[in-house]
């Protein structure tokens, strides 16, 4: 039986591993990795926070890189068995596998979401994360992408995404979606702020 301060040094090397893989996958590809570290506890609590967790639907996680946000989603409330977790680098598919193995990992590009996840049904997800750097791309593969997750979501569930900056990825329109935002975390490193999109229920 592993003790306290076993477990505490065990945590501390995974949480170091983990930030030299992320600045070493940014190195690499800036554009497509997007920050030079995971992202702070803080902040994978409050994307984690809201997330619907009842069991009426999978969770997709888009970007998860590491697991931060995986692990509040975890904690959040949502088996390991209702994530589908959406990556990019096949590093961090692996190192996703290992630690969740009860999670479906998909090694593809969350920019053609539903060609990669073809399979999934619209209006079948009770949440969808993401931790993709959006302000890398064009407005209009933004909007796209936020477009298709909202079609892949039930009416009125969440499209989760942080940013750095003071204005959202994308402007919502008027019967396409609606916006809500949260103050800044500061106690991330830059700070950011959450993002949900919804598109409203259709009411009869």
């Amino acid at each position: 039986m592993i003790d306290g301060s076993a477990r505490k040094v065990r945590g501390l090397r995974e949480k170091i591993a983990d930030e030299v893989r992320f600045f070493r996958s940014w190195a690499e590809n800036p554009l497509t990795t997007g920050a030079v570290s995971p992202s702070s506890a803080d902040l994978a609590k409050r994307m984690a926070s809201f997330v619907e967790a009842d069991g009426n639907g999978k969770v997709l996680e888009l970007g998860p890189g590491t697991g931060v946000v995986t692990k509040e989603i975890l904690r959040h409330g949502v088996p390991a068995r209702d994530i589908v977790a959406l990556e990019y680098n096949g590093e961090f598919c692996r190192l996703l596998k290992r630690r969740h193995p009860d999670m479906a990992v998909v090694e593809g590009d969350a920019y053609t979401l539903r060609k990669t996840l073809g399979e999934m049904k619209p209006g079948s997800l009770s949440s969808i994360v993401s931790s993709l750097p959006l302000f890398t791309r064009p407005r209009q593969v933004r909007r796209a992408l936020i477009d298709d997750a909202l079609t892949l979501l039930k009416p009125g569930a969440p499209f989760i995404q942080f940013s750095y900056a003071l204005f959202p990825p994308v402007t919502p329109e008027a019967g396409w979606c609606t916006l809500q935002r949260t103050g800044w975390i500061v106690m991330n490193l830059p700070p950011a702020r959450v993002w949900i999109y919804r598109r409203p229920e259709i009411r009869h």
